[in-house]
């Protein structure tokens, strides 16, 4: 273990880290061998016997290895040799066989691939790369045997997008400690699906040694705020990626799963994507398409890989989502072509971007998907994995002294942790805060909660967050949620059910005080419909939190405008008076959202409500509320009445 996870550990209040089976201390390096290759690519892929990232007389080469340039795919020879075509500007990479691992870094950063870029990057204001100059005479790909099998697992994390060093506190305190106490010995990888960073690519270092602490290899694709936003092509605009993390694409394979990471972040997109936001007279900015040389990669890829074999394909940029269902910027131009490559493979896919949990199973599908993506139903299964940094770290701090960031569809922070069974997998969504068994929260909609969000959601819209204009409600004028009156159930009450990985396939009961369990709906059938959005189809739990943020009245004598308040983003600040999360961030519209009604009478007094899920796997998961009915609702302050 190295100092400065040690520091960190210690920083985060933790003893140590846990024992881990996996062998975390093979760190060593691709070799390069001094030379000149000229236009062609040559080495070894080897057994690295004594572990010093040098091939050495004795050992042994690895035959039918994937070794590729970014564009061709070849197979290594009997000796372990391969030779390619090669690019001033490329990644030469290994695919990494299952039953081998390549060495990690000091980091944890799995070395696989040699970044080529014989002039370098242009002048990047966070460096992008080197001059490598030319080729050198062999590169060569040390490995050694694994024995990880067939089941295992990997953590899928989304956006932890920090802006600040403050907000990579946030990092430490939920993933890095969450790293470092778990057992993580039958874990094989950890996948980010982008967005790593919030724009300001020099906090990579520190963001780094904190996820290290998991001892566990870390596997990488860019997002829209992990590029070089002064590059001028989208060439080297994720310069400064490869440099930390190496290829913006890649593959490698453990048992039974090869894991694809795709770069489908096109950054600038002006006056290459026939998009109003791409058009020259704008800024530049980004859009979701996966490039022309990446098929030609994935095409040259597959019929190297057995039909049997999972595919796990991570990028950064939904391919379809239900969030932004009708936005061409945050879905994939090109997915159609992407699953005609795929056609009859066994696929999950996995995307960050939206800051929102998404399970969407094979043949759902929203209207906007086909304009947008060229499908109009999900070919195969999806899933959207969340934001570790949820809504943009903002909020009032929870119980580990963290924004609660609650995301937009209403799942709170966290991330998946995939269970690989050979081809198969179970997919769960875990947070930082509760225990495994937490996959859902409810609540009740009554038509004083509709008349509150109403005038919460218009508010927001009208005014905007922050806002030095006082909000017409907040949490407080809401008194007690979980107290029903008599009619707030003749005028319709429902009970809100978010089950934060539900998908198609999720089976909802309610039933009050151990009586007969009442089916549950979807609120979003996802059959090719537009989105349901209002009051009628809000989380009322989920917009409880978004609708108040005292932090944004904090204010010290001392600190003045420095410390009032909080930031987020590229330093916006949010102060002044407590008001929402801004309008499209609130909890308006979900499509892992059920609703059952109740009955337009209860007899008066405190009732158990019993609340069970049951996922596409068979597992059911129950959780239970305390809720009340009465009359009128009572005065919930101090009484002074009794004291005049």
């Amino acid at each position: 273990m190295r100092i400065s996870q040690i520091a960190l550990i210690a920083a985060a209040g933790l003893a140590a880290l846990p024992a881990i089976a996996k062998d975390a201390t093979y760190i060593g390096a691709v070799e390069t061998v001094a030379g000149d290759a000229a236009d062609m690519a040559r080495g070894t892929v080897f057994v690295d016997a004594n572990r010093n990232s040098m091939l050495d007389d004795g050992e042994a080469g690895i035959e039918g290895v994937m070794v590729t340039n970014g564009r061709e795919v070849v197979l290594t020879g009997a000796d372990g040799s391969y030779e390619l075509p090669a690019y001033d500007d490329m990644n030469l990479s290994v695919v990494k066989p299952a039953g081998y691992v390549t060495p990690v870094d000091a980091d944890m950063v799995p070395q696989f691939a040699y970044v080529h870029k014989t002039e370098g990057s242009p002048a990047l204001r966070f460096g992008g790369i080197e001059a490598t100059g030319p080729l050198p005479a062999a590169i060569n790909f040390p490995m050694i045997e694994d024995t990880a099998g067939t089941a295992f697992n990997c953590l899928a994390f989304g956006d932890a997008q920090p802006y600040t060093n403050l907000e990579v506190t946030y990092v430490r305190e939920t993933a890095g400690k969450m790293l470092a106490t778990s057992d993580l010995s039958n874990t094989e990888c950890l996948i980010f699906a982008g967005d790593v960073m919030g724009d300001d690519l020099s906090l990579y270092p520190r963001f780094k040694q904190i996820i290290a602490v998991g001892q566990t290899p870390q596997y990488w694709v860019g997002g829209n705020h992990d590029v070089d936003f002064d590059a001028e092509t989208d060439q080297h605009s994720f310069d400064t990626f490869r440099r930390e993390w190496g290829p913006e694409y890649w593959a490698a394979e453990i048992g039974d799963v090869l894991f694809i990471g795709l770069d489908n972040v096109r950054y600038p997109c002006n006056g290459v994507d026939a998009h109003p936001f791409c058009a020259t007279d704008r800024n530049h900015t980004y859009n979701g398409v996966v490039s022309e040389r990446q098929m030609e990669w994935l095409g040259n890829l597959l019929p190297n890989v057995a039909e049997d074999k999972l595919i796990v394909m991570s990028a950064h940029i939904p391919f379809q989502t239900f969030t932004d269902n009708t936005a061409a910027k945050h879905q994939t131009d090109n997915f159609a072509e992407l699953a005609a490559l795929l056609e009859g493979r066994n696929v999950l896919a996995l995307a960050g971007h939206t800051h929102t949990t998404e399970n969407i199973e094979a043949g759902e599908g929203m209207e906007g998907w086909e304009a947008n993506t060229g499908l109009a139903t999900s070919p195969f299964h999806q899933i959207v994995v969340g934001g570790l940094s949820g809504s943009w770290w903002a909020g009032d701090l929870n119980a580990q002294g963290v924004p609660h960031a609650t995301q937009r569809l209403g799942a709170p922070r966290g991330y998946y942790e995939l269970a690989f069974d050979g081809a198969s997998f179970v997919d769960t969504y875990l947070t930082f805060h509760t225990d495994r068994d937490a996959q859902m929260h409810a609540s009740f909609s009554t038509p004083r909660f509709r008349k509150w969000a109403d005038a919460l959601i218009t508010y927001a819209n009208l005014y905007g967050s922050p806002s030095r204009i006082l909000p017409p409600v907040t949490r407080n004028d809401l008194a007690d949620p979980f107290m029903l009156t008599s009619a707030d159930l003749k005028g319709g009450t429902w009970v809100a059910v978010n089950v934060w990985n539900g998908s198609a396939s999720t089976e909802v009961t309610v039933s009050i005080n151990g009586g007969a369990p009442m089916m549950a709906t979807r609120t979003q059938d996802m059959a090719g419909e537009a989105k349901r959005k209002g009051v009628e189809f809000a989380d009322p739990w989920a917009l409880i939190q978004q609708s108040t943020q005292a932090s944004m009245a904090v204010r010290s004598d001392r600190g003045g405008d420095e410390t009032a308040g909080f930031s987020t983003w590229q330093g916006v600040k949010w102060e002044g008076v407590a008001g929402p999360f801004q309008s499209w961030m609130l909890t308006d519209n979900s499509h892992h959202l059920w609703r059952v009604d109740l009955p337009t009478e209860l007899p008066m007094g405190a009732h158990v409500m019993t609340v069970e899920a049951t996922d596409r796997h068979g597992r059911t998961f129950t959780a239970n509320y305390t809720f009340e009915v009465v009359d009128t609702i009572p005065q919930m302050t101090w009484q002074t009445k009794f004291w005049e």
